[in-house]
């Protein structure tokens, strides 16, 4: 029996394998008027191919809490009931598929505000349907991006509102699982490392006030999401800075207080919290950190970052180093790699009606 195809059940939902989607931005939402933020035939046909290739779980790209809250004005967002219709055509087919919907509920911070990444992500201004972006601290994130307005008190818990409110939305939506976006840089990422939280209040200094806010909004979260349904936290292990980041042990000691407020998996990756760093890239690379957080606080974990063949997740998953594998430019090179990955390793894996004569 193939580890990566068996089953896993998460508080009462059950996932079908191991081989999971993880968020990626398609930057491709109408960035002004009704349909701001909704996706589209765009999105609901890149989710639908890895649906009907096998794919266990899906978990749609950065979702915004608030128009402020995308990395660029092509983000989709989950702060209205438009947006939330237009989702429920994309969950219903995955649910069809027998592949669980999720989404990932963000705040993009000191780093909103920008363009697509295929026209070089720069800062864009009013005139582009930029905005001011907000952080825990008015410190830039590189010389291209602005100062960000540092948040008073009042406005980050009203962010901690606004995940809670997205997380109601993605309910009605039809999602069966939320991720909160912990990782890359953007807003809590912002709050957890002293490398961009310079605050003095019950917000910065400590490593408890550094971490307040981020297990603030995963209790506001949790208090609206059904009991039954999964929790999931995406964090950056390392900001990859040699002192003055957040790093590894920081990441284990967090993964406990998670795990004590709900949250039921930790989608570990790394970076994108400090410019101009050097990483390591390679096969494999980011597996270590999850591996580490599974063995030192038993938290469930998903490992991502350059994992591009069967063997190699299968290796992951049966040597306990993650408990399922996020695939994300493989899943983009090849819809079906679920498919076809349950071929190599003799499992079975949901093949469409319409796609019989592919068996």
């Amino acid at each position: 029996m193939s580890a990566l195809f068996e089953p896993i059940t998460l508080r009462d939902l059950t996932i079908p394998n191991r081989v999971w989607m993880p968020p990626m931005c398609q930057y491709s939402a109408a960035p002004e008027g009704p349909a701001t933020g909704a996706p589209n035939d765009w999105h609901f046909a890149h989710y639908a191919a890895r649906a009907t290739g096998g794919t266990g779980l899906i978990v749609v790209e950065a979702t915004a809490v608030s128009p402020e809250g995308r990395i660029s004005p092509y983000d989709l967002g989950i702060w209205n009931d438009t947006q939330v219709e237009a989702f429920r055509r994309v969950t219903r087919f995955l649910r069809d598929q027998g592949t669980v919907p999720g989404i990932q509920l963000a705040h993009a911070g000191r780093k909103a505000s920008t363009d697509r990444t295929w026209t070089g992500g720069a800062p864009v201004g009013e005139g582009a349907y930029g905005w001011q972006p907000l952080a825990p601290s008015a410190l830039a994130f590189d010389e291209r991006h602005p100062v960000p307005t540092e948040l008073t008190v009042d406005g980050i818990r009203e962010i901690a509102g606004r995940f809670a409110d997205a997380a109601r939305r993605a309910l009605d939506a039809g999602f069966e699982v939320v991720e909160i976006h912990g990782a890359h840089g953007y807003l809590i990422n912002e709050f957890l490392s002293p490398h961009s939280n310079r605050r003095t209040d019950e917000y910065g200094g400590s490593y408890e006030n550094r971490v307040r806010f981020a297990l603030e909004v995963v209790d506001a979260v949790r208090e609206v999401w059904p009991e039954d349904k999964p929790l999931f936290f995406r964090v950056s292990a390392t900001d990859w800075l040699d002192e003055g980041g957040w790093g590894a042990d920081d990441t284990v000691r967090l993964a406990a207080r998670l795990r004590e407020h709900g949250v039921d998996l930790l989608d570990v990756s790394t970076g994108g919290n400090a410019s101009g760093v050097r990483i390591p890239v390679g096969p494999g690379y980011q597996v270590p950190f999850a591996a580490r957080v599974r063995a030192e606080t038993g938290l469930p974990v998903a490992a991502v970052g350059l994992i591009t063949d069967a063997e190699q997740a299968e290796k992951i998953v049966a040597n306990d180093e993650a408990d399922a594998v996020l695939l994300g430019r493989e899943l983009l090179r090849n819809p079906s790699f679920a498919r076809l990955a349950g071929r190599e390793l003799g499992a079975d894996v949901h093949v469409p009606a319409q796609y019989h004569r592919s068996v």
